[in-house]
């Protein structure tokens, strides 16, 4: 390995394999690809240099991770859905199904209602089989869950996103790109400027990147592939801007005063 390069770990979700996909032809990139949730533990041991984070992991590690300005999944309708079984209504005591403690998902269904304290941490890619087999009682679902749920029979029991949009008027924040602070300015707004051109690359031409995407995608048809990175990279994806920085710190502020966070 080079001693100039850099490790780098993104999920195969389409919306990072989209992003990133230009990047991979970089002879300094170590790539590493994981589901969201080992990112983020991965994150607490500063495993890669640059990692995909969701924004509840990030928000506990911005003393030694810097937020990129690009490669953010942050928007208005993706939110997380809580899910159940049609006629199903939920309960304080009930079990629930949570993509990971480091989540976006776990924290805004913290937010929201705070007295289901019977979570149970899986896989996002096993919460619906969980809440149809009775493991769980109900689930909080992202990804292309969001396009899948209802033909599997479930109801939809809350929009986090549209609770997040109705209570703040904001996009929503739900995972960013960010870089160990040890890298250094100048080496992180370097990298920054290749995501950039990656992320612009690949909107440019989309064909470009459907073979990559694809191949880290095998159980998702091409219809559900377009839908996720439609639904989870936009402008925000490529400048943060005012507003998604207003967005990412009423989040924190939300968390503190709900004594989630310090």
């Amino acid at each position: 390995m080079q001693t100039n390069q850099l490790t780098c770990g993104y999920s195969t979700c389409p919306n990072d394999t989209f992003i990133f996909c230009h990047l991979t032809r970089e002879p300094d990139i170590d790539v590493h690809l994981y589901d969201v949730e080992t990112l983020n533990r991965f994150a607490f041991d500063k495993t890669f240099d640059v990692t995909k984070l969701s924004f509840h992991a990030w928000l506990l590690l911005q003393d030694e991770y810097e937020l990129l300005n690009v490669g953010a999944a942050l928007g208005r309708g993706c939110g997380p859905l809580v899910i159940a079984p049609s006629a199903y209504s939920l309960m304080p005591n009930a079990s629930i199904a949570v993509p990971g403690e480091f989540t976006t998902a776990h924290l805004l269904l913290r937010l929201w209602n705070p007295e289901l304290k019977n979570r149970i941490f899986m896989p996002f890619d096993q919460i619906m089989d969980a809440v149809a087999s009775g493991e769980a009682d109900a689930g909080v679902i992202i990804h292309e869950g969001r396009f899948v749920f209802k033909e599997r029979g479930f109801q939809c029991l809350e929009d986090l996103g549209d609770w997040w949009e109705g209570r703040t008027g904001l996009p929503i924040p739900l995972g960013c790109i960010a870089a160990k602070k040890s890298l250094g300015p100048e080496r992180i707004a370097a990298f920054e400027q290749r995501l950039k051109g990656s992320i612009q690359a690949a909107f440019d031409n989309p064909a470009s990147t459907a073979e990559y995407v694809k191949a880290h995608a095998q159980e998702l048809d091409g219809d559900v592939i377009r839908q996720h990175i439609k639904t989870y990279v936009n402008h925000f994806t490529l400048d943060l801007g005012d507003e998604g920085r207003t967005a990412i710190k009423k989040l924190q502020d939300m968390a503190k005063t709900a004594g989630i966070f310090k």
